[in-house]
């Protein structure tokens, strides 16, 4: 008998799941698979958390395809030989998953398997999968589109007859020879959960979003949390705005009723922009499919000529660079495997230009802490952050001001920096300034029980941002930086009495 196969990737939902439904509608047998690909392992940007966060999605997937008379079979092994196997036991009419933007290797994968099922005369039907533009040149009418897209009613999950039931064992971390996660707060898995913290955060802590998004601390309650759910594609875009949407309009009927109305409008829609954002720097990698190998501009690169210092990696990798409130925010993601999206960017800051590291090892040592990453994402900001895109102004973050806009009182260092839990806050985002008397008096001596900083920070900033503006000279560099920005720039209209912020960064760099 021929079936349909609808092989869940970075899509782990019931509902609002093209693929699924368009089989639940074929009157064929369907198998629903979920690969757990062997040769991803062994990827520089791949990590444990990452597989055990898609196989607690994947388990809680299974059990609500029951529910609606299907099942997951689950695979361990390389796509094509398992899609073989399936395809000798049962014969493959239709393969239907959703597009994926994934990294440089999931995209060699997907092309590999597209040969192989012409070869073998099997339709592979890839649906899009929220704002994400398959085969767009550029961004003229990318943003039109996108957002038409997040006005397609959501489905609901459909109904099956003709499943085929799985009755192996589910695999477990160590059948991969891999250990459970270790990480503090790990999220609730699976469909329902995402859908729950998805209400929490609209109808109660966006309140303070727009507030608190930049800070580490309040972030963690008044962020949305939602980026793993998205990762995996518990959720769908699609939903999540059209949710958000319903709540502005919500507010915005019922505003005499709403204590500081306008103020939650605000942050919702600052929260909205940030889902628009999402799809924004993804597409960047639909359409460049190598970010996380090549620098966009691999002149400035070439120009910059940064070496892997193994000590400096080492101590930024571990938060033992004597800069406390930046140790503190590396300790923070390696025991929870999240933190705030400035943060992120003033890590990879810190590893730029203080550090002159080089974007590949630290955007991969990086991309295996995040629970939530998400390649496009990831590999776009790390070209930014790191100065090699040549559209983007220099963004060195001076990590001693964050601490003191952020965490005035030292809070949040004391929480992760144990050993500075007893300095005075005089002394907390500087402690090597701290008097002898007063390291003696608290037991705490800097240089021994908390290392000297790595650097002058002010000092190597300040060289940092010098070599990163002199890589971008020259001729060449400049016309590979005006054909990036025709690529991939925002099409976005000025808003009034603002400059275009294309015309704003060509200016600054040419």
């Amino acid at each position: 008998m021929a079936i349909d196969v609808v092989w869940f990737k970075r899509d782990l939902r019931c509902r609002d799941h093209a693929p699924l439904l368009s089989a639940s509608l074929s009157g064929r047998h369907v198998l629903c698979v979920f690969m757990l690909e062997t040769e991803r392992l062994k990827l520089k940007d791949t990590s444990e958390i990452h597989i055990n966060w898609e196989l607690d999605c994947a388990i809680e997937l299974s059990k609500n395809l029951r529910k609606i008379g299907s099942d997951m079979h689950f695979y361990i092994g390389e796509a094509s030989e398992i899609l073989k196997k399936i395809n000798n036991e049962y014969g493959i009419k239709r393969l239907l998953s959703h597009q994926e933007t994934g990294n440089s290797w999931s995209y060699e994968r997907d092309k590999k398997i597209s040969k192989w099922c012409q070869y073998n005369e099997i339709k592979w039907e890839e649906y899009p999968n929220d704002g994400v533009i398959r085969r767009l040149k550029n961004r003229d009418f990318w943003k039109k589109e996108r957002d038409s897209r997040m006005k397609i009613p959501l489905n609901e999950p459909p109904l099956f007859k003709n499943s085929i039931l799985f009755s192996g064992p589910v695999p477990e971390m160590k059948d991969l020879g891999l250990n459970n996660s270790t990480l503090t707060e790990w999220p609730e898995a699976g469909e329902k959960a995402a859908i729950k913290r998805m209400n929490e955060f609209l109808d109660i802590d966006s309140k303070r979003y727009s507030q608190s998004i930049s800070s580490p601390i309040l972030s963690t309650k008044h962020g949305s949390r939602l980026s793993p759910y998205f990762t995996t594609g518990v959720l769908s875009m699609r939903r999540v705005v059209q949710r958000t949407n319903e709540k502005i309009n919500y507010i915005k009927n019922n505003k005499e009723n709403i204590d500081n109305h306008s103020s939650w409008i605000r942050s919702l829609s600052s929260f909205r922009r940030r889902l628009a954002w999402r799809c924004h720097f993804i597409q960047k990698l639909e359409m460049e499919s190598n970010l996380d190998l090549v620098a966009q501009n691999p002149l400035i690169e070439k120009n910059m000529a940064r070496l892997l210092d193994e000590d400096r990696f080492e101590r930024w990798a571990n938060g033992n660079t004597g800069w406390p409130f930046f140790d503190a925010c590396m300790r923070q993601l390696k025991t929870t495997g999240w933190i705030n999206f400035r943060m992120r960017a003033m890590m990879m800051s810190c590893a730029s230009y203080n550090l002159w590291l080089p974007w590949k090892e630290t955007g991969e040592y990086l991309a295996k802490l995040f629970l939530d990453y998400e390649p496009g994402i990831h590999w776009s900001q790390v070209g930014m952050q790191s100065g090699t895109t040549g559209i983007n102004t220099i963004r060195a973050y001076s990590m001693t001001k964050q601490g003191k806009d952020h965490d005035p009182e030292g809070e949040y260092i004391r929480k992760w920096v144990p050993e500075l839990s007893m300095v005075p806050t005089d002394y907390i985002h500087e402690p090597w300034k701290m008097p002898e008397r007063i390291q003696k008096s608290i037991m705490c001596y800097i240089g021994k029980d908390y290392p000297l900083p790595i650097l002058n920070e002010i000092e190597s900033r300040k060289e940092g941002i010098r070599k990163s503006y002199s890589a971008r000279k020259g001729d060449d560099v400049r016309t590979i930086s005006r054909r990036i920005l025709k690529k991939h720039g925002s099409r976005s209209r000025p808003r009034k009495r603002k400059k275009n912020i294309s015309d704003t960064i060509q200016k600054k760099l040419f």
